[in-house]
């Protein structure tokens, strides 16, 4: 009677490892849903990125303040009448010396 229960044991045994560990198991459907859930965040995020291109080609094709902006931004260009004015950041040893302050040259 003994080795029947055994016997038996190991048989259950034998039928529930590809059940947990095999190609098509639990842990296998475990890590494939975290991997389609990683996907899909992806692919949200992909899919906002293609949303904001597909406005900004809608807003070149259509309008032209889209592409005045771009001209302006990217290349610098004015319309006639505009004046173009760059302020640039004064560096701290620049500021200083207008102010008459000498840098000092303690170290701290």
């Amino acid at each position: 009677m003994r080795i029947v229960i055994y016997s038996m044991l190991l048989l259950l045994m034998a039928i529930q490892y590809p059940l947990w560990l095999g190609k098509g198991g639990w842990l296998k459907v475990y890590e494939m849903e975290k991997q389609v859930e990683l996907q899909q965040a992806k692919n949200s995020l992909l899919s906002l990125r293609n949303a904001k291109l597909t406005g900004d080609v809608k807003d070149l094709k259509d309008g032209t303040r889209a592409i005045e902006e771009r001209a302006r931004v990217e290349h610098g260009m004015i319309r006639d009448g505009e004046f173009f004015v760059q302020i640039l950041p004064a560096e701290k040893s620049v500021a200083n010396a207008a102010d008459g302050v000498k840098p000092s040259t303690t170290k701290q």
